[in-house]
């Protein structure tokens, strides 16, 4: 007589993630590095602001959280930024760039951004704030 099959482990809650950047290497190291290391699925992605916006106003287009590059292969970032605060007002937004100068900065948060972090020098950071909203993926 053989054993009852045992329950599948219980998966920690996936947080979803659209990901806006325009260098497909810098793109599918972040998508890598999201998945591998912490409890992410990314969703979907986009190189250029109209990608981006056709996506939000998709019907059933759902994430947690959004991360933006400002300078994208067709438009811009902000405008990105600025559209998601309408269209996804449930997703946290936070932006991903080599221009996180202190102007930029207050800009993206005027845009509605949640962080600002550097490509340079915050990868580590961005991936701990990521680690915090993982619990919170599970409430929407």
């Amino acid at each position: 007589m053989s054993a009852p099959p045992l329950p599948a482990p219980a998966l920690p809650p996936s947080l979803s993630c659209f990901i806006v950047e325009d260098s497909p290497i810098i793109r599918q190291n972040l998508i890598a590095t999201l998945e591998e290391m912490l409890p992410v699925q990314v969703v979907g992605t986009a190189d250029d602001e109209q990608t981006a916006l056709h996506w939000m106003q998709s019907p059933g287009a759902r994430c947690d959280l959004m991360i933006i590059d400002i300078f994208l292969k067709a438009g811009t970032g902000l405008e990105v930024l600025r559209q998601a605060g309408t269209l996804r007002p449930e997703s946290r937004r936070v932006v991903l760039t080599n221009y996180a100068t202190p102007d930029m900065r207050r800009r993206c948060a005027q845009l509605g951004a949640d962080r600002v972090f550097d490509k340079s020098a915050e990868l580590e950071e961005l991936l701990a704030y990521c680690a915090t909203l993982a619990p919170d993926a599970a409430r929407h």
